[in-house]
């Protein structure tokens, strides 16, 4: 199947552009013709190999697809019309081509949920369960509004995560360039006026000068090294089941981020069980579909058990209190919710709970690591320091006595 850039005419005499994939010329009029557009003029658009070009969506453009399709659906505009707007409104061309073939499926005969499902790269199981559930309980506008807000709360949480990480990433560059500048330029030529000095160096002095030699003679280990063990560490954990359970395991085990890491997943499954309670999909199917959202291995094989115990009849919160991964506060605002009838409100206390507590600890890991990566650059600046200018002062010291 080819893609093909096209411009086109609709009914009102608007003009139309986009990119979408055809068989053949007589297929690419057939396609555009069920979204409504009368082909003009067509080009094949050779497909890209470089592996920097934008073929993805990101959290924002799918944020704006859920919020109009929402405000659209609650207008009584129709789907098919919606997403013809959505694809002449949106500024991705990638994403244009996806909603071109979505309209085209929509067109067809297919349900949205349907032909959002030709396209996982873009809209995961989650996204197509609850959109299918909406259209089969009338509650599509509803479903788009609870993505969006779901979709906001994602892409809220990065942007804190890269912030987070920009100063710590920032000041340990920093750290590498001053460290490697000392040990490739000053330190080699401080030692040729330490030895010249003629008397026997300390044991700092003596280690500086060892990695100072490394820096000079193995630079080019020292760079391909970690790059090698990095990459074949991840290699090994795509390509093993065990090294993966093993990694996320480690991960949650981690000091202060796997607490972090625990609740950030806590949260997620929370809010997405909560969605797909709300739109009717059941317990069992929905706990099933978030084994593959969590993102990790050790707490999707905690649902898995609970899923197993929840299947043979015994109550979800004894079954999630005995899967051993799922905090107190889960299970007892699980418990809550089964007493209540209001699981999904329990689920959302759960998610807002974590959120606000891994804000609060992202926040005092911020204001930590910053005095704690100023230390950590003044020690190794003062070690370099003392190493070189102790000799030195011990030879001055002795040529006054």
């Amino acid at each position: 199947m080819a893609t093909f850039n096209y411009k086109a005419i609709d009914q009102t005499g608007r003009h139309a552009q986009g990119q979408i994939d055809a068989l053949n010329e007589v297929d690419l009029e057939l396609r555009l013709e069920r979204m409504g557009l009368d082909l003009i003029t067509f080009r094949t658009c050779a497909k890209s190999n470089n592996a920097f070009a934008k073929n993805r969506v990101s959290n924002r453009d799918l944020v704006m697809f859920c919020f109009q399709l929402e405000q659209l659906t609650s207008a009584g505009v129709p789907i098919l019309e919606g997403l013809n707007d959505l694809r002449e409104s949106t500024q991705n061309p990638y994403f244009q081509k996806v909603l071109g073939a979505i309209a085209g499926e929509v067109e067809g005969g297919k349900m949205l949920s349907q032909a959002l499902a030709e396209h996982p790269e873009v809209f995961n199981e989650v996204f197509v369960n609850l959109v299918a559930a909406g259209e089969q309980t009338g509650q599509l506008p509803t479903v788009f509004d609870n993505l969006s807000n779901t979709l906001k709360w994602q892409d809220e949480l990065l942007s804190q995560t890269k912030r987070l990480l920009a100063y710590p990433l920032f000041v340990l560059v920093v750290v590498l360039a001053a460290v490697t500048f000392l040990m490739v330029y000053l330190v080699p030529e401080m030692v040729k006026f330490l030895h010249s000095l003629g008397q026997e160096l300390p044991l700092n002095t003596r280690i500086l000068i060892f990695i100072s030699n490394a820096f000079v003679q193995y630079w080019w280990l020292i760079l391909t090294v970690p790059l090698v063990l990095a990459v074949g560490a991840v290699s090994y954990v795509k390509q093993s089941a065990e090294a993966r359970y093993r990694f996320d395991y480690l991960k949650l085990k981690l000091p202060v981020t796997g607490e972090i890491l625990h609740k950030i997943i806590m949260a997620r499954f929370a809010r997405y069980f909560a969605l797909m309670y709300q739109t009717g999909i059941p317990i069992l199917q929905a706990i099933k579909t978030c084994e593959k959202i969590v993102g990790n291995r050790v707490i999707a094989d905690a649902l898995s058990r609970a899923h197993a115990q929840i299947n043979a009849g015994d109550s979800m919160s004894e079954s999630f209190h005995n899967a051993g991964l799922f905090p107190p506060l889960v299970v007892r605002m699980i418990k809550v919710g089964e007493s209540t009838g209001a699981l999904d409100k329990s689920l959302l206390n759960i998610s807002y709970f974590y959120d606000r507590d891994v804000n609060e600890l992202m926040q005092k890991m911020l204001k930590l690591l910053e005095p704690a990566l100023t230390v950590i650059l003044g020690l190794i600046l003062a070690f370099i320091m003392v190493s070189v200018l102790g000799p030195v002062y011990d030879s001055f010291s002795k040529m006054k006595l």
